[in-house]
């Protein structure tokens, strides 16, 4: 099951209790190691909050599968965060290369999915062109990681076919170059048969001037969004997709900047809100826009009714929602709007929780 259809099934679940783990984890050893003794130790929170609120009977299902869950993880494949939710009807164990904002457990009627949406905002499939005169071959890659090689339309291409071996034309430069220009133009091809299908856009790993070429011949030269020297010394295909990823990630923040630009010019209409209720109520009513939260904020409240909450101080009191951001970031993205999370300061100038409205 894809993470987005994972979000939505555990997004509508409404259980009493629904449990949420989430901790920061280490993808090696001996670090990780020490992320089974906090699992343990939350694991073992989450049951002595459990029993305090509810006692042992009504919830002898889910007490069971907490005792259970940690034979059911390999912390050797451990990535930077792992996040269990567990109810009578649902076992759901997930692991993100994002960190969490902290080790916690969450217990309310509804599970804590904030750090599946920014997963899921943040999870992007493109292809990785790895262009040389010697062999091209092309990826499919989510994040920092190759799905899988794509051997379809002519993929992978073998060396250069039109390579000129005769020694008085070799020194022809220009014939060359159309020689170099006429392969590429070939491969373009293939990648824009393979966009059409998949609407993946493309980051080329290649010399600046294999990459110039390319784009001179290109059909669709708007799909090749990034390009990074290619590294001969790397070329496995962890490296490879370790190169094209930083490209990604900096394309993602450029777009929280420009997210955060489009709300402060907001402003002056009127349809940008930072009081924490109204921005609830706006979300639940589908006026969401664009949501912008800062990374570390998050605020614990006990609903009034259905449209209005007090603050809470302590988030393991009964009764109490640990962080209504999560509910919150879940109305707007599930209503089509668009949910982001940073670090990046310059939201703080309007607020910790920014909400642009469409109306």
């Amino acid at each position: 099951m894809a993470l987005k259809e994972i979000l939505q099934k555990l997004a509508n679940e409404k259980n009493n209790p629904c449990v949420t783990i989430s901790l920061n984890t280490h993808r090696t050893h001996p670090d990780n190691q020490q992320d089974e003794i906090i699992l343990k130790n939350l694991l073992k929170e989450a049951e002595n909050r459990i029993i305090d609120e509810f006692g042992k009977r009504p919830v002898s299902e889910i007490l069971e599968k907490i005792e259970n869950i940690s034979e059911k993880i390999d912390h050797q494949h451990n990535l930077e965060s792992l996040h269990i939710f567990l109810s009578n009807d649902t076992e759901e164990i997930i692991k993100l290369t994002w960190e969490t904002r902290e080790n916690m457990v969450e217990i309310d009627d509804k599970f804590a999915v904030r750090p599946i949406i920014k997963a899921t905002v943040r999870a992007e499939e493109y292809l990785i062109l790895v262009l040389t005169q010697s062999g091209t071959k092309l990826y499919e890659a989510l994040n920092d990681s190759i799905v899988k090689e794509v051997r379809n339309e002519g993929f992978p291409f073998p060396k250069n076919p039109f390579y000129i071996t005769h020694s008085d034309v070799r020194s022809d430069a220009k014939q060359v170059d159309n020689q170099i220009k006429e392969y590429f133009n070939r491969i373009d091809k293939s990648v824009v048969e393979i966009h059409k299908t998949s609407s993946l856009n493309v980051v080329v790993i290649s010399t600046t001037d294999n990459f110039s070429k390319l784009i001179e011949v290109a059909d669709l030269p708007q799909i090749y969004i990034g390009h990074d020297h290619k590294n001969y010394e790397s070329a496995e295909e962890h490296h490879i997709v370790e190169q094209a990823y930083e490209i990604i990630k900096s394309q993602q923040k450029e777009k929280r900047t420009l997210a955060i630009e489009e709300i402060k010019e907001a402003v002056s209409q009127g349809t940008v809100l930072t009081d924490l209720q109204e921005i609830y109520q706006a979300a639940i009513d589908g006026r969401g826009d664009l949501l912008i939260v800062h990374q570390d904020y998050e605020q614990s409240v006990r609903m009034i009714d259905e449209r209005t909450f007090e603050y809470e101080d302590n988030s393991k009191e009964p009764g109490v929602i640990d962080d209504i951001v999560s509910i919150i970031a879940w109305d707007v993205f599930s209503k089509k709007g668009r949910v982001y999370f940073t670090h990046q300061e310059e939201l703080l100038e309007l607020g910790k929780i920014v909400l642009k409205t469409r109306y």
